[in-house]
């Protein structure tokens, strides 16, 4: 029997109820009120619920994203002492890594799993429903993350999928999202085609395809933002709020590296320990630099926009394409302009650099550092020693091993 996991709306998409065993007598009896039976469901009227979870899944997959892709690349310091967590700092991390399981790998299942099962419904009018359009483009973003950050994906118990698989599996659900919400014409539709248009060019771009990202990166339309929302609901601050707040504030987690502490530029927002009085969760990791990006639960973080697209454009197109980008970044954060060699290599670094700081904190860093790993900047350094004592020196990872609980239960990976 196919069972569909429901999450309830209010505002955004609330957290999954519990159970609570104490008040049965006889708990192997009681109905979990998290499963609902496929068949139980009003494709028409349940739809906008499922989308909604499905986004709200992609969320909570976003916030853990952005924190450890930060460790990992050299956008913050791993300011506390789990081990676990310390593994992403130095670019080692272990398939038995208990944090990579639960705080990585099943949220982003989860929102995949969840974006999927909308789509396998028998929704009305399918060619421009927009529950479907939204199920899409958030599929093909859990794809897209997937492939930028493991080695080696799987989709809902499935077999080993490549880096290439994933990154057609995102564009096929990209181009389904941009086709269904055209279709819709609704604020909405258009808004989620524009994501799915973004996502494609990110997609296509990874995959070496650059005519075809230059081409989804220019389509979208100027002034385009869409932005994954987050609440601050005290009872539910893991599900719904901002991650990288709750693990500034609740944890001190975060320290923002030395390389990100640039005065003077606005992308760049943080404390000095002189400008707040929260402390590290590990004391051997230094001064605490608070990252205020996202001062508060209810901090949004940017998931796609025309500033993304242009990126994405100028790195197909050209060199010329990416000195133009450079200078108008420069000029718009008050920098000088650049004045660096012209040779393609250097300028590459320069719009990484540049690009990095746009979008500092916002999951995007890992798939650059895979695409071009000599021109991004300040990621650890492969056998270099780690910024805190009693860890062995930086490794060379650059992306990301399934799981050890997936491949223990996955029947498609045991023998593999």
């Amino acid at each position: 029997m196919t069972n569909i996991r429901r999450t309830v709306r209010a505002g955004a998409v609330a957290a999954v109820l519990g159970v609570s065993l104490g008040a049965c007598s006889d708990f192997l009896t009681v109905k979990n009120p998290n499963l609902i039976n496929a068949s139980a469901i009003n494709p028409e009227a349940d739809a906008p619920t499922l989308a909604a979870s499905a986004q709200q899944n992609f969320a909570v997959a976003l916030g853990w994203f952005a924190m450890y892709q930060s460790w990992f690349t050299g956008e913050t310091l791993v300011a506390e002492t789990f081990p676990t967590r310390n593994e992403y700092g130095r670019r080692e991390v272990l398939n038995t890594n208990g944090s990579h399981n639960t705080d990585v790998w099943q949220p982003l299942s989860v929102a995949l799993a969840s974006s999927s099962q909308l789509l396998d419904l028998d929704l009305p009018e399918p060619g421009s429903n927009v529950n479907r359009a939204r199920a899409a483009a958030f599929k093909g973003y859990s794809f897209l993350f997937m492939a930028e950050s493991f080695c080696v994906g799987v989709s809902r118990g499935g077999p080993a999928l490549n880096t290439a698989q994933m990154l057609d599996s995102a564009v096929t659900a990209f181009e389904l999202a941009i086709a269904t919400g055209t279709a819709n014409g609704s604020t909405a539709g258009v808004q989620l085609a524009n994501l799915a248009r973004v996502g494609l060019a990110r997609a296509q771009l990874q995959a070496g395809r650059n005519a075809q990202a230059a081409a989804a990166a220019n389509a979208v339309p100027a002034g385009y933002t869409f932005n994954m929302v987050y609440v601050d609901d005290v009872g539910n601050r893991t599900r719904l709020g901002n991650r990288l707040w709750q693990f500034t504030l609740d944890r001190g987690s975060i320290s923002v590296a030395p390389a990100y502490r640039i005065a003077g530029d606005p992308r760049l927002r943080f404390k000095s320990p002189a400008e707040h009085n929260l402390a590290p969760q590990d004391p051997s990791s230094g001064e605490f630099w608070l990252q205020d990006k996202y001062p508060a639960f209810n901090s949004p973080i940017r998931l796609a926009s025309k500033l993304e697209a242009d990126y994405i454009a100028a790195e197909a197109t050209s060199t010329a394409a990416q000195l133009t980008l450079i200078q108008a970044r420069r000029a718009a954060n008050g920098q000088p302009a650049y004045s660096g060699s012209t040779a393609p290599a250097a300028v590459l670094t320069e719009l990484m650099e540049q690009k990095a700081r746009d979008f500092y904190l916002e999951a995007k860093r890992m798939g650059d550092l895979r695409r071009n790993p000599s021109n991004v900047l300040n990621a650890p350094v492969p056998g270099s020693t780690y910024f805190k004592p009693g860890f062995a020196p930086v490794a060379d990872q650059v992306c990301w091993p399934l799981p050890l609980q997936e491949t223990d239960n996955n029947e498609n990976l045991r023998n593999q």
